[in-house]
């Protein structure tokens, strides 16, 4: 009789496994790689329908900034960190395009969604916070790489520029940290954004005053020490200046402190929507 109870309870620890574990029923265990990849091929797939809009006319408008720069400030043998006015402004430009990108993609995913009323899409499956936030992050990310590679190429050919590759390593590092930290930050926007309105805003008041004012068309050396300690707090700068670093092999900042301060905002800013998302903030009713 004193067993009855410990056997009562190993009965019911056995049922609730068999319950759990029943032929033709899925267990997920580790990661979602199916879930993740058919979430992160969805958001790919959609920006990408339209990719008039969404990868070639973003590569215009920037090619149309390095020709209009380069037409009114680039004659004679003006320089810049040792370049011509051409080659030091066509990394900036590259990595200027692709920050923006990632935040319109991101910003765009999971806002529409609330707004047309299918954000349960997003909330049903069996995705992690981690697994969901991933792959919204890396398909704002592949935007950014195909834009970036768009006008690269529109630059390759373009006489008059160079964009050949010094150090790869920091193309590819500031690269991803500059677009995932536009990511995560789009991410940010969505959940926090009721309408376009509001995601507009911020693109208009926050991304694109901080991509303009990133010394994407200068060098801070120029400027005075107030407006240098402002650049410095501008983390555009660090993703532009950082990334033009491998075009050119100069920079007008510490390329390991911008590494850093790069990597620790995005792991702030990934753990802030790993939490927002968890508490459904704005998003579950």
């Amino acid at each position: 009789m004193p067993d009855q109870p410990e056997k009562d309870q190993t009965t019911g620890q056995l049922a609730n496994a068999m319950r759990f574990a029943e032929p033709g029923v899925p267990i997920i265990r580790g990661i979602n790689w199916a879930g993740f990849l058919a979430l992160y091929w969805k958001e790919v797939r959609r920006f990408f329908k339209v990719q008039l809009q969404t990868v070639w006319a973003p590569s215009i408008t920037t090619l149309l900034f390095l020709v209009i720069f380069t037409v009114a400030l680039g004659r004679g043998d003006r320089t810049i960190l040792g370049a011509p006015f051409a080659d030091f402004i066509a990394p900036g430009l590259i990595c200027m395009g692709m920050l923006q990108n990632a935040f319109a993609n991101s910003s765009f995913s999971m806002l529409v969604g609330k707004i047309q009323g299918t954000i349960i899409d997003y909330l049903t499956p069996p995705l992690s916070v981690g697994e969901l936030l991933a792959a919204l992050v890396a398909a704002s990310m592949t935007r950014a790489a195909l834009v970036g590679f768009a006008v690269w190429l529109a630059m390759f050919i373009w006489p008059g520029v160079n964009v050949g590759v010094v150090h790869w390593w920091a193309v590819l590092w500031f690269g991803i940290m500059g677009s995932a930290m536009l990511s995560f930050l789009g991410v940010l926007t969505s959940i926090w954004a009721e309408k376009f309105d509001h995601a507009a805003a911020v693109t208009n008041f926050v991304v694109a005053p901080l991509a303009l004012l990133s010394g994407t068309f200068y060098s801070i050396d120029r400027l005075s020490p107030a407006f240098q300690a402002v650049s410095h707090a501008n983390p555009f700068f660090y993703a532009i200046s950082g990334f033009r670093y491998g075009f050119l092999g100069e920079a007008d900042s510490p390329i390991g402190q911008g590494a850093l301060i790069l990597l620790a905002i995005n792991i702030g800013l990934a753990i802030i929507c790993y939490s927002l998302l968890k508490s459904g903030w704005k998003i579950k009713s």
